[in-house]
Parts: C-alpha cells; structure tokens; sequence
C-alpha cells in the first residue's frame, strides 16, 4: 500500500500532502492564535469562560511562576484534572515555556499514578483539589517538587480573589500552594522565553498499559502539530471553520480530545468543555445551550445518549459534524443516533503513537476506519511482514510525520514497535478494499483462537449489540478444554427478561458456530477508561 493508492478516493478538495512549516511548534501556534483572536471565546465550563486574551494572560503568569520555581525548559509537569479551565491554562503554560506536558487520568489510583510520576520524572503537579487529600503522600514520595491544586469550578473567581495576596495555600509554599495562588502571586514577573524547536518534546502521553506499566509516547511539537494538519485537512470538507465550535465531553488527558483543543486553539474557535462525559444529562444539556458546529464522542458516550429520552430535544440544525473516534461506531449505535435525529457520525481513527491522525472517513461515513490522512504511509502485512492480498486480515502499519519518536526511557520498547524502516506496528488487524479503504477486524492481542479459527470480538460485539435487549456488551477469550479458547460473552440488559438463551439464539443465527459465545455472563455495568473505551482486560480473571 506504498504506493498510497487512496489518494484516489481522496473528496475533491484534500490535498495529499499536509504543509508543516519547519519551524512551527505549538508555541508558535498558540502564540499566534493568542494576538489574533484576543477578544474571542476559547474555553467554556459550565458557567465559566475564558478568552484568547485570558489564555495569555494567565498562562503567561503561571509560565512565570514556574520558572520562579526553578523549572526550566525541558521539566516535566502533570496534569492530573477533570474537564475545566484550569487544563488548557496549565497546558499553555507549558509548552509556551518549552516544558513538557504529562496527562494523567484523575481516576487513577496511588500506584498507577507513582509508577508514573516517577517514570516520567515530573518535578510539578497541577491537580484537581479534590484528590490532594488522598494523593499527596504518593506524590511527594514520588519526589514531586511541587503541588499545584486547582478547584473543579471557579478558578477564575479564585485568581481575582488571590489577586496581591503573597500565598494561600496551607503547608509550605515550596511545595503546596493553589493554582489561583501561583497565578495570582506571578504578578506581573515576565514570562520565561525560550526557543523550542519542533522536535522538542510536547507531551509525554501514557499508553492505557494494557499488556503490563504504561508507557510514556514521547509526542513532539512537530508530531502534534502535523496530527493537528491533517485532521484539520478533511474536518474543512464538512465544515466552515471559521465559525468553529465544539462540544467536546471528553477528557482532556485523552489524546483524541487534547488534539480537539488544539485544533479548536488552532482556528480561534470555542472549546465546549463537559466535566463528566458518563452523565449524559449533563451531556446533553451543554448540547443544548447553544448551537454547535462540531461534537465529539466514542462509542460508548452515542449508546449512552441514544438511550436518554433528552436527545430528541437537541437543536442539531447549526452542526456539520460528529466525529466518532477511540474505538470502532458499532452499526447498531449509529444507527440508533442517526434514528435519535442526531447528525451522522464520521468515523476516525488514531493512535496515541500517531499524535493521534491515522485515517478518516469522508464527512458522515463511518462503518470503517476510512483512509489515511495525507502525508502517511501504511502497509497491511501478515505475522511475517509480508503484505497481504486485498481483502485479507493483517496488522497495519503506519508512518508520517505524526509519528511519535519513541517511548520515554525505553529503547526496547520502542524497537520493537517500529519496523527497521520506521514503520509503527499498530497492533490493530484490519481488512483493506482495493481503493485502500479499511476496517478494523480488532486487536492483535484480543484475538480468540477457536479451535484454529481466528474469532475477533469485535464481531460478535457488533452482532449482539444488534439484539433490541442489548444495552452493551464486550467479548474475551476463555481457555478451553476442547478447543483451546472460547468467545466470552458479557452482556448488560435492558430488562431481566432477556435470558442467555436468547442471546445465544441471537448469535447462532447471525455467526458461524464456531463464533457462538461459549459463556454468557449479564453485568449491570461494564468496566471503561474516563474516556468511555470497554475494558476488556478488566473481565479477565486475575
């Protein structure tokens, strides 16, 4: 698939190059967007909003904060935040100073955040006031420099509330203070000014560890900003940019919606920002508060709010597009939204390691992953390396210059995860057409051997989650006596009445025999990340 043969099926419009300037960083965009768009909203939560000029200014002051602190360009800092206004100025200040940004996820418990504070060698913290109380000792004895703790609402009325006061926070201001305190007790001390050069790291952005630790993605400036070039590539087919706003209940420790702000931050637009993305009432009520060009979701999220009766009362006539990512739109989901009056979803697809642009779908087609954004590569191959015929599952691979450059501190790993000629090895089985199109099949390592048959959950999943009683569902591998593996079948019903018989009637009418689920277990809920992807790791047994 060298060749880049897709670029025939490319809408007319899209280039099939992205053009990166050499020097751009995302200091530079942000810098640009800052001046440009002053007086324009840039993130709202809930009731709060925050401008352009806001951006800058408090990033600014808290860039200064951190160099009055001793951090120097390079340093690592966590955000450890829900959805709110305190992330995107934590964020600015960040790669504004040239230092490094480390999501982590807030429901994470002490020793998944230990192993990777110390893995990362973060000297500052920005977290969520509410988890101090349980997490301070852990991050001090992961050798923390500082605690910088932000409130869940109401920053803004806090840093006017801090304004001329020397510090507010309890304890040692070395190494406690709030974040309205830092930004507040700034002043007005200048702004580190660094150079940064765009192969300078962004983000150290942590796998989900599903095969053992996480592992930190070294994505860069150049990275991040190509991902953000060529999503923006096939986004201006379905929309206007220029009057860009977005719904994003996502967390903004999650790749996919952190690209989602940058390219919000990139055309001055507005981040709509949900704190909770598992309620969908209050999902719904930002939908409705004012219009919006573009929403963001995951499968799980469009199930969710499918079942909510509040959608038929969304206003979707100013929106242009819905984008579905971070794991594959079951048919039945979509059709159900579509059914719901929502917008059709356009299917995405990418990586943490690919910053995370992979493939797209044209505006309102999901179903697949679509084809590769511009300015990348991709080969289907087999266990072997060989490309495989059209038609034929494989492993895809992926090079551009979104690419990560490699996984902190660990050579091996990253060794191991790219080909000798810089390939990634996604890990994903996918099904190609002859124009290049894709689709996933599904994990390389969640694959059932039945009895010598490749069986992919995916596939079931899909199936059962067809059936009218079926809210979710998710599907693993068991040992088995007879045939080495068996499909594992958990479901969570609309009503006791469905039985395991009638899923399994269910299966056997629409799979192979050898597919059918072995065992059928009902849960009142399935295990998810924050940002609503199943867990299948989790119904394992330990």
């Amino acid at each position: 698939m060298e060749s880049r043969r897709w670029h025939a099926a490319y809408p007319p419009g899209l280039a099939n190059e992205i053009d990166l300037p050499p020097g751009e960083t995302l200091a530079a965009m942000l810098e640009r967007s800052i001046a440009s768009y002053a007086e324009r909203t840039a993130v709202t939560a809930g009731s709060e909003s925050l401008s352009y000029a806001e951006l800058g200014r408090l990033s600014d002051r808290l860039a200064a904060h951190f160099a009055e602190a001793g951090l120097r360009q390079g340093d690592r800092i966590a955000l450890m935040l829900p959805n709110g206004l305190a992330f995107p100025i934590a964020m600015a200040a960040i790669l504004r100073s040239g230092m490094v940004g480390v999501p982590v996820n807030p429901l994470y418990t002490p020793r998944e955040l230990a192993h990777q504070l110390a893995d990362a060698g973060v000297r500052c913290i920005v977290l969520a006031e509410s988890l101090r109380e349980a997490l301070e000792g852990v991050i001090l004895e992961a050798g923390v420099g500082q605690i910088l703790t932000a409130p869940t609402a109401g920053l803004l009325a806090a840093i006017a509330a801090e304004a001329g006061a020397v510090a507010s926070a309890t304890g040692d201001p070395a190494k406690r203070m709030t974040l309205a305190a830092a930004i507040a007790r700034a002043g007005e001390l200048p702004a580190p000014v660094v150079q940064i050069d765009p192969a300078d790291p962004a983000f150290l952005q942590y796998t989900g560890g599903t095969t053992g630790l996480s592992k930190g993605a070294v994505l860069t400036h150049r990275s991040v900003g190509a991902g953000v070039l060529q999503s923006l590539s096939w986004m201006r087919l379905a929309v206007d940019t220029r009057e860009w706003s977005v719904v994003a209940p996502l967390p903004l420790y999650h790749i996919y919606p952190l690209q989602v702000s940058l390219i919000t931050f990139q055309l001055g637009g507005v981040m709509r920002l949900v704190s909770n993305p598992r309620d969908p009432g209050a999902v719904i009520a930002e939908m409705k508060r004012a219009p919006f060009l573009v929403f963001i979701g995951v499968n799980t999220l469009f199930n969710a709010l499918v079942n909510a009766p509040e959608l038929a009362s969304v206003d979707f006539s100013g929106t242009g597009l819905v984008i579905g990512a971070g794991a594959s739109i079951q048919q039945a989901v979509s059709q159900r939204w579509h059914a719901a009056g929502g917008l059709p979803i356009t299917e995405a697809y990418g990586l943490t390691e690919t910053s995370p642009s992979a493939t797209f779908n044209p505006p309102g087609r999901n179903g697949s992953i679509g084809i590769p954004v511009p300015s990348t590569d991709a080969r289907i191959v087999d266990d072997d390396g060989r490309p495989v015929p059209d038609r034929t599952p494989g492993e895809l691979l992926l090079k551009g210059p979104q690419l990560f450059a490699g996984y902190w501190k660990r050579e091996e790993d990253t060794r191991k995860a790219l080909t000798e000629d810089g390939f990634f090895r996604t890990g994903d089985v996918v099904v190609a057409d002859a124009s290049g199109a894709m689709k996933i099949v599904d994990r390389k390592k969640d694959m059932i051997l039945v009895s010598g048959f490749n069986v992919y959950p995916n596939e079931i999943e899909a199936v059962v989650a067809m059936h009218e009683g079926v809210v979710e569902c998710a599907c693993i591998g068991q040992p088995d006596a007879r045939s080495g593996e068996a499909p594992h079948l958990f479901v969570v019903r609309r009503s006791e009445a469905l039985t395991a018989g009638e899923v399994e009637a269910h299966c056997r009418a629409n799979l192979a025999g050898y597919k059918v689920p072995r065992q059928i277990s009902f849960l009142q809920a399935l295990p998810k990340s924050t940002v609503g992807k199943i867990l299948r790791r989790e119904l394992r047994p330990s």
